[in-house]
């Protein structure tokens, strides 16, 4: 038996398998054409390249050493919160488009309220904007203001009626961002 190395380094036991056609399975096995002393040289030089105690493999492998492990936990700890900070981030403003979605159907919901009295009615008389007060959703805050203004729907006032009629209706959604919507009522058929 001898043992050979590849051009790469691979180290590899060559031995005798058996002839060029192989052994029939009814035939009985041969010996094997080596026998070993158990403290000879050659078998140390078998074992030492046997694939159960190749240096190389994973079952020959001592384990981590604390070096690497400390290494491992400080180079988790810088890179973790690189990672962590900006999923955070983007989990924390997913619920951005719900807030938006709530703050205009309120919105809409209080202008619809205005635009169903005709522009006589006593709920369309001018006030001045009010303070901001709890709407029907809880964290949500609305205020409105209805003016009089010209058909340029500009110069808003609160005497002067001039035909047009600005409804303002704003809201406030938990985060302090306020949505407005205008609306105009006319008193012409």
């Amino acid at each position: 038996m001898t043992v050979r190395t590849n051009e790469f380094g691979v180290r590899r036991l060559k031995t005798r398998r058996g002839g060029p056609r192989g052994r029939p399975l009814w035939e009985p096995a041969e010996e094997l054409p080596y026998t070993f002393h158990k403290d000879s040289e050659e078998r140390h030089q078998v074992i030492k390249y046997s694939e159960f105690r190749n240096p190389h493999s994973a079952i020959g492998s001592k384990g981590f050493t604390l070096i690497e492990i400390i290494i491992l936990i400080v180079m988790a700890g810088i890179l973790l919160p690189a990672i962590i900070v900006p999923f955070v981030a983007g989990v924390k403003a997913s619920g951005k488009p719900e807030m938006v979605n709530t703050a205009i159907y309120l919105v809409d919901y209080k202008m619809e309220e205005f635009m169903k009295f005709d522009y006589s009615n006593a709920a369309l008389n001018p006030i001045a904007l009010t303070a901001y007060a709890n709407a029907p959703i809880t964290g949500y805050q609305w205020q409105w203001s209805i003016y009089y203004v010209d058909n340029g729907f500009s110069n808003p006032d609160l005497v002067t009626d001039r035909g047009y009629k600005r409804i303002l209706v704003r809201v406030k959604d938990p985060t302090n961002d306020a949505y407005e919507i205008y609306s105009v009522a006319t008193n012409f058929p």
